[in-house]
């Protein structure tokens, strides 16, 4: 007896369509992958050389560096003539910076160097040096109480020569004198041939508070001003109102030249601002 359902089994027809169609996503899914590999080995192929290209700038880059280094050799001991001559094959340069008494090394000789020997710099670096001027043959002046010119005079007389000035107000010395001096006078184990000086430059100017002259006339601001030792600087003339937008009269026109008499509309430093002997104040005036 035969299976009703195996007998309808028998009767349908199979379908071609269905295994075409999964032969095809078959397909696809190969060449994907296939795709996928090719483009994966060229991205691989692609960051090795970026790599390669990268190392090899750098090595080159680095050898070019290096290749136009050199070591500064120890010129301490040396004439600068004898220190030019010992790094022309290398490309250096020496230039003389400063000059020392030293009780050890003689006269002319190079006391001391920046950079230091042993140093890796670039060809045409410049190696400065210290020169000695041997022990100390001249004694220190004093020339405190004198005037900065005239001590200035007297250190370049001695073959020393002008260090740093500074100033400093003493209301009980006289303005332009020498206070002090380092190093000072008859000085011994002294390390440079310089002098600097310390000089007074007069008493403290005196300060004021700035009054409000708005509204004065401008000789008597004048007079008030002069009297403290404050100058009047620019005077102008200020421009007149504009006319009534209902057709009135515009105001006269100011005198074109500013008098004793002109009144004062604004003032430069403006009120109650600190100002010191000797300043300038600019007024303008109608």
């Amino acid at each position: 007896m035969t299976d009703p359902d195996q007998e309808r089994q028998r009767e349908e027809p199979t379908d071609p369509t269905a295994s075409s169609g999964n032969d095809v996503v078959e397909v696809e899914k190969t060449v994907t992958l296939r795709r996928f590999r090719q483009f994966f080995r060229l991205l691989l192929l692609v960051l090795v050389l970026v790599t390669v290209a990268l190392v090899s700038a750098l090595t080159a880059m680095r050898f070019a560096i290096h290749g136009r280094e050199v070591t500064v050799p120890k010129l301490v001991g040396m004439t600068p003539l004898e220190a030019e001559r010992a790094v022309t094959d290398s490309g250096l340069q020496v230039v003389v910076e400063r000059q020392f008494y030293s009780p050890d090394i003689p006269e002319g000789r190079i006391m001391t160097q920046v950079p230091e020997p042993g140093t890796e710099v670039r060809r045409g670096w410049v190696i400065r040096v210290g020169q000695s001027l041997g022990p100390q043959r001249v004694a220190i002046p004093d020339v405190t109480g004198q005037s900065e010119r005239v001590a200035e005079l007297n250190i370049r007389r001695r073959g020393l020569d002008l260090g740093s000035l500074a100033q400093i107000n003493l209301p009980d010395a006289p303005a332009d004198q020498v206070v002090s001096q380092s190093p000072p006078a008859n000085a011994s184990d002294v390390s440079v041939p310089k002098i600097s000086l310390l000089v007074n430059g007069g008493p403290p100017a005196a300060v004021y508070v700035m009054p409000d002259f708005v509204g004065q006339p401008l000789g008597s601001a004048t007079v008030a001003l002069q009297d403290v030792g404050i100058k009047v600087g620019t005077v102008s003339v200020a421009a007149p109102p504009p006319a009534d937008a209902q057709g009135a009269p515009a105001a006269p026109a100011p005198a074109t030249e500013p008098g004793p008499a002109s009144l004062i509309v604004s003032q430069n430093p403006a009120p109650g601002q600190k100002v010191v002997a000797g300043s300038t104040v600019n007024f303008e005036v109608r």
